[in-house]
């Protein structure tokens, strides 16, 4: 990709550098106001969460329910101004305010000069994670054609400390071949599967359309499947990533199974964060129940 800016993203650039040079109190202040804000007027995103808490957590009450909603707007808008900060960061602040806190297994696996590909499912914090372990080892991140000028710019810095993108469409046997190269891929599962080869297996006990890719992109570079969450910590603190232990068995030869397992992990690492999971996404929406989708 160039680097040359257009003037619109050197706007956007500039306002979101102001930002950051905020005292990090400030601004997770001004974060929680945004969520606040954000929570208030933003009708359909408050909605999709409503609808995607409710599937996942029935044994909520509902007030409980609304209580994780307006958590989760809250932990949206201190998440945006402080990864803000973090887009421009010097590499010493940037470590001094991520930091991995866990990663036993990573250590191990690179030991051993096993190929890795990092499940990174979509916590708020998702962005910041894979730069952090890109100031390590350059990794490979997926990404979408942007469709703003605001996801054109932070396109462009998840390479700042050297990584690697792929496009989601993209042909596969160049990421089989860098993963081979003991590249770590940062790979995002649970991802609208559209047109992509999907089994339906149960996520929070709804079943439901899910990619198969991780296991073929395992099996075809021989790589370990190493569970990796980002957390954003309470007030002015930063980040932590954790990097799991590794999926086993993983793959095997049945892709239910597989798929079972991936959903099953991720589950998992929602529920000791669920405010941080990204629940204005409409995972469900390729679920039918009566013929329609629950977000309709």
């Amino acid at each position: 990709m160039t680097e040359r800016l257009t003037l619109p993203e050197k706007a956007v650039g500039g306002l979101l550098r102001a930002l950051g040079a905020l005292p990090w109190s400030w601004l997770s202040a001004l974060g929680a106001g945004l969520g606040v804000m954000t929570y208030l007027v933003a009708v359909r995103a408050r909605r999709v969460a409503r609808i995607n808490i409710a599937l996942c957590f029935p044994e909520l009450s509902s007030r409980a329910r609304e209580r994780l909603v307006r958590r989760h707007f809250v932990a949206m808008g201190r998440n945006a101004l402080t990864t803000a900060r973090l887009w421009w960061a010097s590499e010493e602040e940037f470590y001094r305010r991520v930091r991995i806190v866990e990663r036993a297994s990573y250590d191990e696996a690179t030991a051993r000069g096993r190929n890795i590909i990092f499940l990174a499912p979509h916590f708020l914090g998702l962005e910041i994670g894979g730069l952090r372990v890109s100031i390590e080892r350059p990794c490979i991140s997926m990404y979408r054609a942007p469709a703003s000028v605001l996801a054109q710019l932070l396109l462009r810095r998840r390479s700042r400390f050297g990584g690697l993108l792929w496009r989601h469409d993209a042909p596969l046997r160049p990421l089989i071949r860098a993963i081979q190269d003991h590249k770590p891929f940062y790979y995002l599962p649970d991802l609208d599967p559209g047109g992509a080869q999907a089994v339906v297996t149960p996520f929070f006990g709804v079943p439901t359309p899910t990619l198969t890719a991780l296991a073929r992109i395992a099996r075809l570079s021989d790589a370990v499947v190493l569970p990796c969450y980002t957390r954003k910590l309470p007030g002015a603190g930063g980040f932590e990533v954790t990097i799991g232990a590794a999926l086993a068995p993983f793959p095997t030869d049945d892709i239910l199974a597989d798929a079972t397992r991936m959903n099953a992990a991720i589950e998992q690492a929602v529920r000791k964060m669920p405010e941080q999971y990204l629940w204005t996404y409409k995972r469900f929406k390729r679920v039918r129940r009566d013929g329609k989708s629950p977000y309709e």
